[in-house]
């Protein structure tokens, strides 16, 4: 049944199958067909910085840009008290990454400049530390604090991944409008056998 307004295409109810062969062709569509040797190039640098190919080319697809460096959380490094070190292969992975900034943002009751120099002696060097942003900081608060810290190492914010644990630390990459978020597991666990490629 057709009336006033109808473009004579199937109704809502029935071609389903149809709907979803369009969407996936336009989905498709707007993909970026990128040359080969690009997509090389991006799996290598994936590789560099210690992310499997998805995530590094989703990030790039989000920003448009490389990123510079990593923002660790120290409840994604499980590092929960003074004294807490982190487990070697969760160590190793970071020191393997090349040509990218580390950044820690410390919760308290942690000290950054102790916890730089504990990493330090576990062979993962830190660019910049300090302390995270509480949970009674307002956004724009939040926000500073955070771009104070990349400022350090001059890293801009759309070009910085935060890898953390939990809610909060999602929400830092918002506040800040950084590159994006990615839970620590999926980072520790995720790529080491591609980046071994």
């Amino acid at each position: 049944m057709s009336g006033l307004g109808h473009n004579g295409g199937p109704s809502i109810e029935s071609g389903g199958s149809w709907r979803r062969h369009c969407w996936r062709a336009a989905r498709a569509d707007l993909l970026p067909k990128l040359p080969l040797e690009v997509v090389r190039l991006h799996v290598k640098r994936a590789a560099e910085i210690g992310l499997d190919y998805k995530t590094y080319a989703g990030v790039r697809a989000t920003t448009g840009h490389d990123l510079v460096a990593f923002l660790f959380s120290t409840n994604a490094l499980r590092l929960l008290r003074e004294g807490d070190r982190m487990r070697a292969s969760d160590a190793e992975r970071i020191a393997r990454t090349r040509h990218v900034g580390r950044l820690i943002a410390a919760q308290p009751p942690l000290d950054p400049e102790r916890l730089r120099q504990g990493l330090a002696g576990q062979g993962v060097a830190i660019d910049a530390a300090a302390r995270a942003p509480g949970i009674a900081l307002g956004w724009g608060e939040t926000r500073r604090v955070l771009l104070d810290l990349l400022g350090e190492i001059r890293a801009p914010a759309d070009r910085v991944l935060v890898i953390g644990e939990t809610a909060l630390e999602r929400d830092w990459a918002g506040a800040a409008r950084m590159a994006g978020f990615l839970p620590a597991a999926r980072y520790f666990g995720g790529a080491a056998a591609e980046a071994s490629q």
